[in-house]
């Protein structure tokens, strides 16, 4: 009888690593509120490499060396402060600006949406289409400027 149940135990144990194993691996795009993600300023291609390198990891697979194609591998002395690199985005607004605060969203005419995260701002008058610059900050912020007198508001690319 106690060979009996020392067998029963070990296949339900069995059982629940082999269910275990089956989970299928949840991408981190739907694991964290998309606000946060765009906080942290990876790009699509670093966020595929984040997904596969946390999806071996849950299945115990040793992750695979990260190979970057040649034009894209890092300079040979890393840059002092990251996203700084990163050049300023020039388009128009499609639609009227009259100001912003935190949720109101830039669509450009290149095709990317941009949402204010942080700052507001009314104008004294609203402006059509207006020229923007989408500037680069420190550790992968951005900062949308709708005139250079004016405060720029920290946004985050949603599209």
């Amino acid at each position: 009888m106690r060979r009996w149940q020392v067998l029963a135990g070990m296949g339900m144990v069995w059982l629940a690593a082999t269910a275990a194993a089956q989970v299928p691996y949840v991408a981190i795009e739907q694991r964290v509120d998309a606000q946060a993600l765009a906080e942290v300023g990876l790009t699509p291609a670093q966020l595929q490499t984040l997904n596969r390198l946390l999806r071996e990891a849950e299945q115990g697979a040793p992750a695979a060396p990260v190979a970057a194609p040649v034009a894209a591998q890092a300079p040979a002395v890393a840059p002092m402060f990251a996203g700084l690199d990163d050049g300023p985005i020039e388009a128009h607004v499609t639609g009227t600006v009259d100001g912003w605060q935190p949720g109101t969203v830039f669509s450009l005419d290149n095709g990317q949406q941009w949402q204010v995260l942080k700052g507001e701002m009314k104008l004294k008058k609203p402006v059509s289409n207006p020229a923007i610059v989408v500037v680069p900050g420190i550790a992968g912020r951005w900062f949308l400027q709708v005139d250079e007198d004016l405060p720029k508001a920290r946004v985050y690319r949603i599209r």
